[in-house]
């Protein structure tokens, strides 16, 4: 029997298989009504197929996905749907038109319909997401010799519910959905595991240097699982979470902009921690030249820092860290000094790593590695102590001291909090949370609370009054919409296509 990551996308005629029973049906079905009624009245016929691709909050393995690191995320409920017709060659108008059922906030984007087209980094569009899928497919066809004839024009309408910014994978949601949808309209269908490397791929034309546990998440998802991410070669491993635990998701309100503050933050990190793997590579005895060529993440170089630890009778990486990396910021001319190499050459191949460059004064390697190796470790702890004999209160307060100790990695050594992250995370710890981190890339965003079933409606109510009711008096959020910023999930299926 095939795995399930080399299975292809589902194809279902109705909606209960995607979105379950009860409630969450009957809003999945009025949604795509609504959806469909938009697109006939936009664009004067109804679409052809549908795709759709869910959110995700990652429980623990922040920032290491892009390092060769297994990760441990669970797809949420919400999710962006994308409605697609595709035009007759005949038709003379070669366009896209990307239009979105909240056109008062993304008004319509039009684009030619040109696989080669490059995606305007300087002038952020939100229509550039489908774009991504867009060019990832048609490169994805050519390199595999898929005959999908000329392109030709595509209306397409975009519905999304996971909230922007908020480190839910919205961005990963809509490419993942936008690949899908242009596919299927193609009568095309791959393995998962396929969509997730290449969806990931896809996202970097935004300037984003993605590790792949979002996409690799909204592609795989199982419903009632989490699912344990590794790479090289993607494959997922459901993880059966302990009964009595229930995690809420928080909106900080704080808004993450990935793609637009990468060069200081997200891309900041990826440079920080390459140059932390070649710098340790070289003082564990590799040459400057042969660490510069083969070193790509701190992954590459973890054998080297175990073989360290072995000579101190420990097996920890995180203790070469500590003896070979001083906790003082690095300057260019120290990281020179030892790779005898200007950093702008190493890095020559990579436009948005040369704007970390240009835009960084200092890099904290000893910092960066310490949390990647030591969140790694973390994660399978994690799924071992799911896997475990414990009673599930022991299991559960295990878990949560796990995700307190991530929390605290990501926000002292990788530095991706923000000051509405750790107001928010310590009321969830006030308020009984087992445990409770930020999650996503962080600086803003949401956080994740492990907190005990019973105990989840006072908790969301004990929220809503000690972080969110001052920003409703304020007016930074409508109290209706209070839904969309705090909920409890449960793990959610993956990513469909849908005809009806």
């Amino acid at each position: 029997m095939a795995r399930h990551e080399e299975l292809p996308i589902p194809i279902f005629s109705d909606l209960e298989p995607v979105y379950g029973s009860g409630s969450q049906l009957e809003e999945a079905q009025l949604r795509f009504k609504n959806l469909k009624a938009k697109f006939i009245d936009l664009f004067g016929q109804s679409p052809h197929v549908y795709a759709r691709s869910p959110g995700r909050v990652n429980l623990i393995g922040e920032h290491i996905d892009y390092e060769g690191y297994s990760v441990l995320p669970m797809a949420i409920r919400q999710d962006t749907i994308v409605a697609i017709r595709k035009h007759d060659s005949s038709e003379p108008q070669k366009l896209l038109r990307i239009a979105n059922v909240n056109s008062d906030k993304y008004s319509l984007c039009t684009y030619p319909a040109d696989p080669l087209q490059e995606v305007d980094l300087k002038n952020h569009r939100w229509g550039h997401y489908f774009i991504c899928g867009y060019k990832g497919f048609y490169e994805y066809a050519k390199l595999k010799g898929i005959d999908v004839g000329k392109p030709v024009g595509l209306d397409v309408i975009v519905d999304g519910t996971v909230p922007t910014g908020s480190g839910l994978s919205s961005s990963a949601a809509f490419v993942c959905s936008s690949f899908i949808a242009i596919m299927a309209s193609i009568g095309v269908n791959m393995p998962k595991k396929e969509i997730a490397q290449l969806t990931c791929e896809c996202e970097r034309h935004i300037g984003t240097q993605s590790g792949g546990m979002d996409q690799a998440i909204s592609v795989m998802a199982k419903s009632g699982f989490a699912e344990l991410i590794d790479f090289n070669p993607i494959r997922a491993t459901d993880v059966q979470l302990p009964d009595g635990g229930t995690f809420v998701i928080a909106h900080s309100l704080a808004e993450s902009q990935k793609a637009v503050t990468a060069a200081v933050n997200y891309n900041n990190r990826v440079v920080e921690c390459r140059l932390a793997a070649i710098v340790l590579g070289i003082k564990l005895g590799m040459e400057p030249k042969e660490a510069i060529s083969s070193v790509k993440t701190l992954s590459d170089v973890e054998g080297l820092c175990v073989s360290f630890a072995g000579t101190h009778s420990s097996s920890d990486p995180v203790l070469a860290v500590k003896e070979l990396l001083h906790e003082e910021p690095y300057t260019s001319e120290d990281v020179e000094n030892i790779t005898k190499e200007k950093v702008e050459t190493i890095f020559a191949a990579s436009p948005t790593s040369l704007d970390v460059l240009r835009a960084a004064k200092c890099y904290k390697l000893h910092q960066r590695a310490a949390h990647v190796y030591s969140e790694a470790k973390r994660v399978h702890a994690f799924k071992d102590t799911v896997s475990s004999e414990l009673s599930d209160e022991d299991m559960l307060k295990k878990l949560g001291d796990l995700m307190n100790d991530s929390h605290h990695s990501c926000s002292v050594l990788y530095e991706c909090s923000c000051p509405e992250l750790e107001e928010l995370v310590k009321i969830c710890r006030d308020n009984g949370a087992l445990g409770a981190r930020l999650t996503g890339a962080g600086w803003g965003g949401c956080a994740v609370a492990l907190v005990k079933e019973s105990l989840v409606p006072q908790f969301i109510l004990n929220l809503k009054e000690q972080f969110y009711q001052s920003r409703i008096d304020k007016g930074t959020i409508s109290k209706n919409d209070l839904g969309l910023f705090i909920f409890a999930s449960k793990p959610s299926s993956g990513a469909a296509i849908l005809k009806f």
